[in-house]
C-alpha cells in the first residue's frame, strides 16, 4: 500500500469520525449549515509542544479536531487556507486551577469562636460539617460565562479545569473549553480531579475556626471515609463520605496560600499515602529544597506583589524585610522552581486583573524561566497531571484544535497574539495580516498642511502629526481593517479636539473630520516615503537576569545565607552552672560534639574543635519555656468545647521572628500550647529554637505527648453578649458555667474510656475482619492516651476550687494532671498538689489583670516549691520569654529561693515537667548540647547571652549580631530605592499596611481566623 493511499485512508477515517462526533441531540430551528469547517494554516512556525517545533509548517483542522500537522500536508480542495507566513502557532494554554463558570462562594461567618453555629445547615443526607463537601460536583454547577471566557481567551487560555472553591474538601472538577457555546458543547470531561484547601468556605459552623482545626477535620474525614467504606450494617447513610471515597481515584489537588501551607498539605498527604498536586502561593522559592523533597507537582500562580509606596521614610519603616525581598524575588519563583527540577503548571486564577497575567508571564521569563519551560507549564504539564493529554496540551493529530496564532515569539515583550482557536472555532484578539501603512505622509486637513508619520511595529504602529514643522502631536488612532479614527488636541483657547474618520485607498488615507471650530473638513494624506524596517544590530552582549537579592533562611530579618551547622565546640575556662550535684563550678571547660555534651572538666583539648573563650563568663544550659504560644500560625480552636484532636504541630511557623529574639535572650526550647478557649484544647508541640530550619526539624523527636486543658472564665466566655464572652447568646457553646466545665471533662473521659475498651476488645479478638473495627475517633483517641498515661495534661488554672476539681476528675479516671499552668492560687492548695503529684508552671509576679487573679501573690512560686511541688516559671508571652532569666531571679526576692533553685525554675524544672530531664535542663555528659554563654551572672539584670547553642549549633552569636543588623539595613535600603525607582517609571504601588489594629488581645491573621495571642 503506497503512502499516498494510506494518507487518504487516514483522512477518510478522521472525516467520518469527526462528523459523527459533531452529532448533537438538540433539534435545530434553522436550515442545515453545509460548510466543511476545514482550515489549513500554512507557512507557520508550529510549536507541537514545548520540545518539538516545525518551521514553514501546515496545520490542517476539521471541525473540532486536528487532522494533520507537518511540513508536507496534502491540503484538500475545499479547505480555507490561511497564510501564516512569519507567524507562530502554539497550543492554547490550560488553566488547571480555575473557578470559571462556578457560582460565587459567599464566605461563612463562622470564623470567630465568639459566634457558634454547631450544626450544618445543608439539607440532605450529608456529613456533619459543611466545610467538608466532596459531594460538590462542578458538572452540576457549571454555567458558561461569556465575559470571563473572553478575558481568559485574550491571555491565551483555551481550556480550564474548574471546580467550586468551597470548603476544605470541595469536590470534583470538570474540563471545559472557553467558548461562548452552550454548556453541553463546552464541557469536555467530568470528574477530572478532586480538590482540597484549608479554607472552610461558605460554612457558618463554629468548627473549625483555626488552621489546626481545618487540618484535624480533614484528617478525621480521611479516617471516617475509610471506616465508612469497610464497615457493615452501619445505621448511617452519608453522601459526603461516599463521595469522598469515590473521588479518591482522581488526581488530588490541594490549594495552599504559602510555602508553609504547601509543606503542611504535603505532610497530610504523606500521612494518608496521597501525593497531592499542590496549588502554591508563589513564595516556595524561599524553601525550595523542602518543596522539592515533597515530590509534589505544583500549580503556580503569577500574582506578583505590588511595590509598596515607600517614598515617605515613616511609611518605609512599617514595611518589613520579608515583604521587601518577596516583592523583588517573586518574579524569579517559576525560574528557580524550573532550575531545581520541580514539575509545575502555571495558573492565572489568582490574577484578578487577567491582563496582569500576560505581563507577569513575560516578567517570569525575564527573571529566568525559559520559554520552553513556560510553554510546558501552560500546556504539556497540566495536560499530563490531569490525564487530558488525549484532548489538549499539544498540537497532534486527533486532539482538539485549540491553538494560538501569534506574531512571533509568544513570550516576547511586544509580541501580539492575533487569534485563539478553541475546538476549531476562531476568536479574533487582534487583526492579523493587516496591510502595512507605515511611512511618511504629506497631509492636508482643510486648508491646513500637515505631516503624518507612521513608524514602529506593523501591529503596534506609532503615529505622529507635525503642524508647520514646529508642533509635534501624538494622536490617538484606532484601526479596524482599512478604516481609521484619528483624534488629537490642537492647542487653542478651549483645547478642543480634532476628530477624523478616514479610510485607506491605495497610497492615500482619506476622510472627513470635525475641526476645533466645529466645521467639517476633508482630510487627505498621501504617502511620500515608505517605511524602511531598521536593520537590527547584532546583540553581542550577554542577556543578564535582573538583579535580585539572595535567599536567606529564614526569609526575613536575621536570616542566614547558609543555615548554621553543627560543630565540635570547646568552651574554655567558664563558670559553669551545671544544675547537677556539682552545682556551680569555676574555670571549667565543656566539650560539645555531635550535638551532645561529651566532656566536662579542666584543661580539656580537642584538635578539631572550635574553641570559645569563656573566661569571666557564665555557661548554663538553655532556658526552657514550659508555656509558650510563639511560632504558631494559629493558637485556639474554640469551635467546640472539646478539641483534643487538633495539634499545634500542624501549624508550626519556623520563621516567627520571636524564635530569634528569644534565642537572643537565652531561651532555646519551649512547649507550644493550644490556647484556653475551651475546656479540652489541642495537643502541644515541644520544639527547639533552630532558627532557619524547616518546621519538622524544630520538633524534639521522641518527646512525650502533651495536651492543653483549661478552667475558668476563658472557657465559659463570661461577659456581655457580643463582647469577648457572649456566653448567654441565642446559640451559646456549652459550658457557660464552671460547673459545666467539670461535666464536660467527666463526660469526655467517660466516652474515651468506653472507646478505649472497644478497641482493646477488638485488638484482643482473633478476627481480622476490618468491617468490625471500631471507628477511629481522633478526639477520643487523644483522651484515651491520657487515661493510659501516654499523653499528659497541662491545665490552664487560676482558682483553687477548680484546681481541686481538676485533680479529682483525674483521680476518678486513675491518672494524674501533669502540670497546672498559671496556677496563681497554687499556694492555697500546694499541699494537695504535692500529694497528687502535679507540677506548677507559674508567673513570677503577674496579678490583678482580671478578677480570677485577684488573690495572686508574687510569693506563689516559692511557697509551692517549699510545699514539695515541682515549680517552673513560664512566659505565656513572646516578649517576656526574652527575659525569663530575670523572671526566675524574682523568686530570689519573692520567697527567698537560692540562685540555683531560681535558675532551675526556667531550666531543669520545666525539663522535668516535660519529661525531658534525661536529655535537657542541665549540663551533664551525654545530654543535649543546648547551652548559653552569658557575659554576667545569668540572674543579673545586666546578663546578656553572647552565644545560644542548640544541639551543638550556634543559632545566636552576639559577635555577629551587629553585622546582621547592618546587613538588614543595607538590604532594606537597596530594595527601598529599587521600589522608589519602580514608582518613578510608572509601576503601580500601594500604601503600606502600617501597624495592625489591636482587637483586645486578639489578632486576625492571614488565614482569616482569629487567635488569642496569650493564654491569660
Amino acid at each position: 500500500m503506497n503512502k499516498h493511499f494510506h494518507r487518504i485512508l487516514i483522512l477518510s477515517f478522521l472525516f467520518s469520525h469527526l462528523l459523527q462526533a459533531q452529532t448533537v441531540t438538540f433539534p435545530k430551528n434553522d436550515v442545515a449549515d453545509e460548510r466543511s469547517n476545514l482550515y489549513a494554516f500554512t507557512n507557520a512556525t508550529i510549536f507541537l509542544d514545548h520540545t518539538n517545533k516545525i518551521s514553514s509548517g501546515t496545520l490542517l483542522i476539521k471541525g473540532n479536531y486536528i487532522l494533520q500537522v507537518g511540513q508536507i500536508v496534502a491540503i484538500p480542495k475545499d479547505a480555507i487556507i490561511i497564510d501564516c507566513k512569519g507567524k507562530s502557532i502554539y497550543p492554547s494554554f490550560i488553566d488547571a486551577e480555575s473557578d470559571y463558570g462556578m457560582p460565587e462562594v459567599k464566605r461563612g461567618g463562622g470564623g470567630s469562636y465568639y459566634n457558634f453555629e454547631q450544626e450544618s445547615k445543608k439539607k440532605g443526607a450529608f456529613g456533619w460539617n459543611q466545610a467538608i463537601q466532596p459531594e460538590n460536583d462542578a458538572i452540576n454547577m457549571f454555567t458558561v460565562n461569556t465575559k470571563n471566557a473572553d478575558e481568559m481567551r485574550k491571555i491565551g487560555f483555551g481550556t480550564v479545569i474548574t471546580h467550586h472553591h468551597d470548603g476544605i474538601a470541595s469536590g470534583a472538577s470538570i474540563l471545559a473549553v472557553l467558548t461562548d457555546e452552550k454548556e453541553q458543547n463546552t464541557i469536555l470531561k467530568t470528574k477530572v480531579s478532586n480538590h482540597f484547601s484549608f479554607s472552610k468556605g461558605s460554612s457558618v459552623q463554629s468548627y473549625p475556626n483555626s488552621m489546626m482545626g481545618s487540618v484535624a477535620l480533614l484528617r478525621q474525614t480521611y479516617y471516617d471515609a475509610e471506616w465508612y467504606k469497610n464497615v457493615k450494617n452501619t445505621s448511617e447513610f452519608n453522601i459526603s463520605l461516599a463521595s469522598f471515597n469515590q473521588n479518591q481515584t482522581l488526581p488530588q489537588v490541594f490549594e495552599t496560600n504559602d510555602k508553609l501551607g504547601l509543606l503542611r498539605a504535603d505532610r497530610i498527604g504523606d500521612e494518608f499515602q496521597k501525593q497531592y498536586i499542590i496549588v502554591s502561593g508563589g513564595d516556595e522559592y524561599q524553601r525550595i529544597e523542602e518543596v522539592k523533597a515533597t515530590g509534589a507537582s505544583l500549580i503556580v500562580p503569577l500574582n506578583f506583589p505590588i511595590a509598596v509606596d515607600v517614598e515617605d521614610p515613616l511609611d518605609a519603616q512599617s514595611v518589613n524585610l520579608t515583604t521587601l525581598k518577596h516583592w523583588e524575588m517573586a518574579p524569579a519563583n517559576a525560574g528557580l522552581l524550573s532550575k531545581a527540577g520541580i514539575d509545575f503548571a502555571i495558573t492565572a486564577s489568582q490574577n484578578k486583573n487577567k491582563a496582569d497575567f500576560t505581563r507577569n508571564l513575560k516578567k517570569a521569563v525575564e527573571y529566568g524561566l525559559s520559554e520552553q519551560e513556560a510553554l510546558k507549564a501552560l500546556t504539556t504539564t497540566p495536560a499530563k497531571l490531569f490525564n487530558i493529554s488525549d484532548l489538549v496540551g499539544s498540537l497532534k493529530v486527533g486532539l482538539l484544535a485549540n491553538f494560538l496564532i501569534s506574531e512571533g515569539n509568544i513570550f516576547g515583550k511586544e509580541n501580539v497574539v492575533f487569534e485563539n482557536w478553541i475546538k476549531g472555532k476562531r476568536h479574533i484578539l487582534s487583526e492579523m495580516n493587516v496591510s502595512d501603512i507605515r511611512g511618511n505622509y504629506k497631509a492636508s486637513f482643510g486648508d491646513e498642511n500637515l505631516k503624518l508619520n507612521i513608524n514602529g511595529k506593523l501591529n503596534l504602529p506609532e503615529y505622529t502629526i507635525l503642524v508647520s514643522d514646529t508642533i509635534k502631536i501624538t494622536p490617538k488612532v484606532s484601526r479596524s481593517g482599512n478604516f481609521l479614527t484619528i483624534r488629537y488636541t490642537q492647542k487653542n483657547a478651549q483645547n478642543e479636539e480634532v476628530r477624523i474618520s478616514a479610510y485607506l485607498e491605495g497610497n492615500q488615507i482619506k476622510g472627513n473630520g470635525e475641526s476645533i471650530d466645529g466645521s467639517t473638513k476633508k482630510f487627505v494624506a498621501t504617502l511620500s516615503e515608505t517605511f524602511k524596517e531598521p536593520i537590527p544590530k547584532a546583540d553581542t552582549t550577554k542577556t543578564l537576569l535582573p538583579q535580585i537579592g539572595k535567599i536567606i533562611y529564614p526569609f526575613g530579618a536575621y536570616g542566614n545565607e547558609e543555615k548554621p551547622k553543627q560543630e565540635t565546640l570547646l568552651i574554655k575556662n567558664a563558670t559553669v552552672w551545671t544544675n547537677e550535684k556539682e552545682g556551680v563550678v569555676q574555670n571549667t571547660d565543656v566539650l560539645i560534639e555531635n550535638g551532645k555534651i561529651q566532656r566536662i572538666g579542666k584543661n580539656l583539648t580537642k584538635s578539631n574543635a572550635k574553641t570559645i573563650d569563656g573566661t569571666g563568663k557564665y555557661l548554663t544550659n538553655g532556658i526552657i519555656d514550659e508555656h509558650s504560644h510563639i511560632a504558631l500560625t494559629t493558637i485556639n480552636e474554640g469551635g467546640q468545647s472539646v478539641t483534643a484532636e487538633v495539634r499545634t504541630s500542624d501549624v508550626l511557623d519556623s520563621e516567627d521572628i520571636d524564635i530569634y529574639r528569644q534565642l537572643a535572650g537565652g531561651t532555646t526550647s519551649a512547649q507550644l500550647l493550644h490556647g484556653s478557649a475551651n475546656s479540652i484544647g489541642g495537643q502541644s508541640s515541644i520544639i527547639k529554637f533552630k532558627w532557619g530550619e524547616p518546621t519538622e526539624n524544630l520538633k524534639i523527636k521522641g518527646a512525650d505527648a502533651f495536651i492543653k486543658f483549661a478552667l475558668g472564665e476563658n472557657v465559659t466566655r463570661k461577659g456581655a453578649q457580643g463582647g469577648r464572652g457572649g456566653g448567654s447568646g441565642d446559640n451559646p457553646r456549652y459550658p457557660i458555667s464552671r460547673m459545666g466545665v467539670e461535666q464536660v471533662m467527666t463526660d469526655a473521659f467517660t466516652s474515651a474510656k468506653a472507646y478505649d475498651e472497644a478497641w482493646k476488645k477488638y485488638n484482643a479478638s482473633n478476627t481480622k475482619d476490618i468491617s468490625l473495627m471500631p471507628r477511629k475517633d481522633l478526639e477520643l483517641e487523644a483522651l484515651a492516651e491520657i487515661i493510659n498515661k501516654k499523653r499528659f495534661i497541662t491545665c490552664h488554672s487560676y482558682v483553687q476550687s477548680e484546681i481541686n476539681m481538676m485533680m479529682k476528675v483525674a483521680e476518678a479516671f486513675n491518672f494524674k494532671v501533669n502540670t497546672f499552668t498559671h496556677i496563681l492560687e497554687g499556694y492555697k492548695v500546694a499541699s494537695l498538689m504535692a500529694k497528687h503529684g502535679v507540677g506548677g508552671s507559674t508567673f513570677s509576679d503577674w496579678w490583678a489583670y482580671k478578677m480570677e487573679v485577684r488573690d495572686a501573690i508574687p510569693y506563689n512560686a516559692a511557697l509551692m516549691q517549699k510545699a514539695g511541688v515541682m515549680v517552673a516559671i513560664n512566659s505565656d508571652d513572646g516578649e517576656m520569654a526574652r527575659r525569663l532569666n530575670q523572671e526566675a531571679a524574682k523568686t530570689v526576692l519573692y520567697g527567698g529561693l537560692t540562685e540555683e533553685e531560681a535558675w532551675k525554675t526556667v531550666t531543669l524544672n520545666p525539663a522535668k515537667l516535660l519529661h525531658l530531664d534525661n536529655r535537657m535542663g542541665s549540663i551533664k555528659v551525654g545530654k543535649d548540647a543546648d547551652l548559653v554563654l552569658w557575659n554576667n551572672n545569668p540572674l543579673s539584670i545586666y546578663a546578656r547571652p553572647e552565644k545560644s547553642i542548640v544541639d551543638g549549633t550556634i543559632y545566636f552569636d552576639l559577635e555577629k549580631e551587629q553585622q546582621k543588623q547592618n546587613e538588614n539595613k543595607k538590604e532594606r535600603a537597596r530594595i527601598i530605592q529599587k521600589m522608589i525607582q519602580s514608582k518613578a517609571v510608572g509601576a503601580p504601588t500601594k500604601k503600606p499596611a502600617g501597624a495592625k489594629s489591636q482587637m483586645h488581645d486578639c489578632e486576625e491573621t492571614t488565614d482569616g481566623f482569629f487567635h488569642e495571642q496569650t493564654d491569660n
